[in-house]
């Protein structure tokens, strides 16, 4: 992990401040970015989302598949936390915590949409940071490769109904139309992008591909931080007004994340899994895909909408808590361990 990525955290804060302050300074320029939109897809959004995605999913080698089943427990273990039980584990927490305890203190007109983002931010597993938490707890590199490449496939498929599905039963209204369409620009296009670029890359002598991955990788985090600059230019009204919205949205989100975290540990260790697979099987399963979660709730609910801003917060937290899940992994081996011993 380089030094910006420790503290993305401290980056994105700065970039809630900075978004806020030009939302007040400059409101004709954030309305021109919201009006520069086609069938409801805002596109200097769209190409920020490209560069963040698409470096991303350069690094993943879909050759891997070949090799699901020399870590098949660790694996299933990770596809059943991802799948079966962080969407809507995700919806429950939401609906609980939005639709009811905090309820009160937040903006009625946004509630669902608030819990909108935070279905959007579980229901697709994280793709390219999980490389980095496996390596900080010495995780095995193949399984956590084979993982992602066939969540990645999975996601391909199950994202849009799996979406709609929790946003029907949250009684939230859903516009297949603008969701497939999320898909196909935010998951299929840059899949299919990034592996024939890879392609060619790896085709070329002279380490083209390990060098275009250096390049690409600040500007994806770049990227990113621009989007959230201009989420927040049109969220800082709101927030100036309710600014405990986030930590409020946070609750849930860290929730989930130590719970699926537990819930794989824990069946890795029931099964037998060794440690270094269960450690990042822990983290796949609780990480999240932020980045297409922002894609999909600005297409489908718009950039000032209470979706857009549940996913920011999801990558305001994202980094500090993985961070916080590596330590716990690491310091509990032995006692993981000693249980497959037992």
């Amino acid at each position: 992990m380089t030094t910006f990525e420790r503290y993305l955290t401290i980056w994105v804060l700065l970039c809630i401040i900075v978004g806020i302050g030009l939302g007040h300074l400059m409101p004709g320029f954030f309305a021109a970015v919201a009006s520069a939109e086609i069938a409801r897809v805002n596109l200097p959004v769209a190409a920020l989302i490209w560069l963040m995605i698409i470096p991303m999913l350069l690094k993943i080698d879909f050759a891997a598949l070949g090799g699901v089943k020399e870590h098949w427990r660790g694996i299933g273990v990770t596809l059943f936390v991802n799948w079966a039980i962080k969407p809507f584990s995700m919806a429950l927490l939401g609906s609980l915590f939005i639709g009811h305890v905090f309820a009160p203190m937040l903006p009625a007109g946004q509630l669902s949409s608030y819990i909108a983002g935070l279905i959007l931010l579980a229901a697709a597993p994280c793709t390219a940071m999980v490389f980095v938490w496996s390596n900080l707890c010495d995780g095995e590199p193949h399984y956590t490769l084979s993982q992602v490449a066939l969540n990645d496939v999975i996601m391909v498929f199950l994202f849009a109904p799996l979406v709609g599905l929790l946003l029907g039963v949250a009684s939230i209204s859903v516009p297949w139309t603008t969701l497939l369409l999320s898909v196909l620009l935010y998951i299929v296009v840059p899949v299919v992008i990034a592996q024939l670029w890879r392609r060619a890359m790896l085709r070329t002598k002279g380490g083209a591909f390990e060098r275009t991955l250096r390049v690409l990788q600040p500007v994806s985090l770049m990227a990113l931080l621009a989007t959230l600059v201009l989420l927040f230019g049109f969220q800082g009204e709101q927030i100036l007004k309710q600014p405990i919205v986030i930590a409020i949205l946070a609750v849930p989100i860290l929730i989930q994340v130590y719970l699926n975290a537990g819930i794989a540990y824990w069946l890795s260790r029931r099964l037998g899994v060794a440690w270094c697979v269960a450690a990042p099987a822990a983290l796949i399963g609780a990480s999240n895909f932020f980045e297409l979660a922002v894609a999909a709730a600005i297409s489908l609910f718009g950039l000032d909408s209470g979706a857009a801003l549940a996913t920011v917060v999801g990558v305001l937290v994202e980094v500090p808590v993985m961070l916080s899940v590596v330590r716990i992994v690491k310091a509990t081996r032995g006692w993981y361990e000693a249980g497959l011993q037992a």
